[in-house]
């Protein structure tokens, strides 16, 4: 091939919303990839729609510029805990990374979660305090944090000597003295512009870009030894099937070459490679050779998994097995048994659920299906509630109508037999006038306080919490705290089983029939329930429409019409003041329900139902745990 690129490959990690995607728009822009009169989007690799809506990255994404010419392939890797088998991943494939770190929030949970999958890879990080003109930015604090951080990770001394960087990189700005960006001044106008090629004020991002090429070499010259790649990514194009994405550690492939591919358990299978890819700037490009050193897409595998190894025939050498971590969530998808059932989704039998989830198993490894007795049920484990409620979101929005159980944690026996459960760490930032009812809420949860402090009128507290008692809670903190608090938390460790934690509290209000509601049943019923709907809703019998203020259920009629009379009541319709009801996101419907209640999806509606839906099937199983429970005790 011509002659040897120099590459470095290098992934931008963070805790969520720390500006990763917005500094690596910034690479892009300044090193020219767009078109001067070309219409760019904020965060231009979270390309998902999901992504774009909660301003958050799921799937990690490839780009690449050049500087002084080298070539800069960058990952954008996601934050949040969720999707840490993403990070797993990418830590195998890439040269270097730049830890961003809030220039307020400092060290987060999931900045500690990324940092000690890099550290643990031997990565030698660079660490850029961004977003360092906030009002209440404590720069040099927040570098001391992450030096703790370092040491807590038991980082090497070659580790913790890293350089730093300060920025804005929604200015596209990085400098090595923060001195340099008091000079400048950025009016509220200036935070929502878009980046620009020249950067801000006279600076730009070259101190990053220069600091990458000065800190770590570029690849090593390896073309003459055989091809070995390990596949790290998966993706699926409609047109050419399953794609493998990784780092070609030694060698170079070619487009329809031969090559062996290294299975788990040792099995070898000879594969014919079909296209290879390359990234330049954001797009895919086809090219007939790769060398060493480069991220490319393969296509032509159809059975590639992550971790294994693309290899020559004549030395079929295994890459060690990526290991990915457990789930610790579970939950039932079942087809949609509701009345409703089919109304409006284009895909409702077990076929078409079935086949999605095996789709989706093609690129998403940390998920897990199994079957269950029912043939119309599966069991989806999955890292978290946003890794699983993202998926139905995504099949909610392709047409598909379904319903899911409540989310059930994942216990693991340790040698002696014990039962261990997921626990998290949490940490809360909330103003201080909240953090009683705050720290009373997660003692009950059964959570353990690790550190207090206040500071500013804001009480930080972290917090050690078993996922089952976090199941639920973020709804319940988001009214404590009025929506001025913020919950970050992360996969801690599995630890013996803390006891049980307290449920809902509330009992629900059920409809007993089908039919339209109506503005006079809701007012008779709001006095004692919190309604979820409003007139004109379409109901079910066994359909959920409110939360009781007690603590059991109670059967309501919410279609029920007014008596035509020629009297004048005073609950007549020109009296009735509706109070608007509850709507809820997917996330808190599936943290609301309880074992005996169901989340009812569909392209168009969120419902929630009692999975029996007749009040004589849930009054016979009522019974029938009374008997059992009397059954135990004698």
């Amino acid at each position: 091939m011509s002659d040897f690129q120099k590459i470095i490959n290098i992934a931008v990690i963070a805790h969520v919303d720390a500006g990763k995607s917005t500094l690596v728009d910034a690479f892009l822009s300044q090193s020219h990839v767009f078109r001067e009169n070309e219409e760019v989007i904020d965060c231009v690799m979270d390309s998902d729609a999901i992504e774009r809506e909660r301003g958050i990255t799921i799937y990690s994404k490839n780009c690449s510029i050049m500087h002084n010419g080298v070539k800069i392939n960058i990952v954008d890797t996601p934050g949040h805990a969720d999707f840490s088998s993403e990070v797993e991943r990418i830590m195998k494939t890439v040269d270097a990374v730049i830890l961003l770190v809030d220039s307020s929030e400092g060290p987060m949970p999931q900045t500690r979660f990324v940092l000690s999958k890099s550290l643990e890879q031997g990565l030698n990080p660079i660490l850029f305090i961004n977003k360092i003109d906030k009002k209440d930015a404590r720069i040099d604090e927040v570098v001391d944090e992450v030096y703790e951080l370092f040491m807590d990770l038991d980082a090497t001394d070659e580790q913790l000597d890293f350089p730093i960087l300060y920025g804005i990189a929604r200015q596209g700005i990085a400098v090595k003295d923060p001195a340099e960006v008091e000079s400048i001044e950025i009016g509220e106008g200036d935070r929502k512009m878009k980046h620009t090629p020249e950067g801000f004020g006279g600076l730009n991002i070259n101190p990053l870009l220069d600091e990458i090429l000065e800190h770590y070499e570029p690849y090593p010259d390896r073309t003459g030894e055989p091809l070995q790649m390990q596949v790290s990514q998966l993706a699926y194009d409609d047109y050419i099937g399953r794609l493998g994405i990784g780092r070609i550690t030694r060698g170079t492939v070619k487009a329809g070459q031969t090559v062996k591919v290294t299975k788990e358990g040792g099995e070898v299978a000879d594969r014919k490679i079909g296209q290879v890819f390359v990234y330049r700037g954001l797009q895919r490009m086809p090219v007939e050779e790769a060398q060493c050193g480069d991220i490319v897409v393969v296509s032509g595998i159809s059975d590639i998994s992550i971790g294994e190894t693309i290899c020559d025939p004549e030395h079929p050498e295994a890459m060690e097995m990526i290991h990915i971590e457990e789930p610790t969530l579970s939950m039932n998808f079942m087809v949609n048994s509701s009345p409703f059932a089919g109304k409006v989704g284009k895909f409702v039998t077990s076929r078409h659920i079935r086949e999605r989830l095996a789709k989706e198993l093609e690129v998403n490894v940390g998920l897990k299906v199994e079957e269950t007795d029912s043939t119309d049920c599966f069991k989806v484990s999955g890292r978290g509630e946003l890794h699983l409620s993202i998926l139905i979101e995504n099949m909610r929005r392709e047409g598909y109508e379904l319903a899911v159980s409540k989310p059930h944690v994942i216990l693991h026996r340790d040698e002696n037999g014990n039962e261990l459960e997921p626990v998290e760490e949490v940490v809360i930032t909330a103003p201080d006038e909240y953090s009683g009812t705050i720290i009373s809420k997660l003692n009950m949860r059964k959570g353990m306080m690790l550190q207090m402090n206040s500071e500013n009128g804001y009480t930080r507290l972290e917090y050690h919490v078993p996922t089952r008692g976090l199941l639920g809670y973020r709804s319940e903190f988001i009214n404590d705290t009025h929506g001025e608090g913020n919950m970050e938390r992360r996969f801690f460790d599995f630890e013996p089983f803390k006891g049980e934690v307290p449920g809902r509290g509330n009992g629900v209000a059920i409809a007993i029939e089908e039919g339209t509601c109506t503005p006079y049943a809701i007012w008779n019923i709001q006095e004692r329930v919190q309604m979820f709907v409003s007139p004109g809703t379409h109901v079910y019998e066994g359909m959920i429409v409110g939360m009781n203020s007690r603590e059991d259920d109670m059967d309501v009629n919410p279609c029920k019409a007014k008596k035509v009379s020629n009297q004048r009541a005073a609950g007549s319709d020109d009296t009735i003041k509706l109070t608007p009801p509850r709507v809820f996101s997917l996330e808190e419907a599936l943290e609301f329900i309880e074992e005996d209640e169901l989340v009812e999806i569909t392209p168009e509606d969120i419902r929630l139902r009692k999975k029996l839906l007749t009040e004589l099937e849930r009054r016979r199983a009522r019974n029938e745990r009374t008997r059992l429970m009397n059954q135990s005790q004698q």
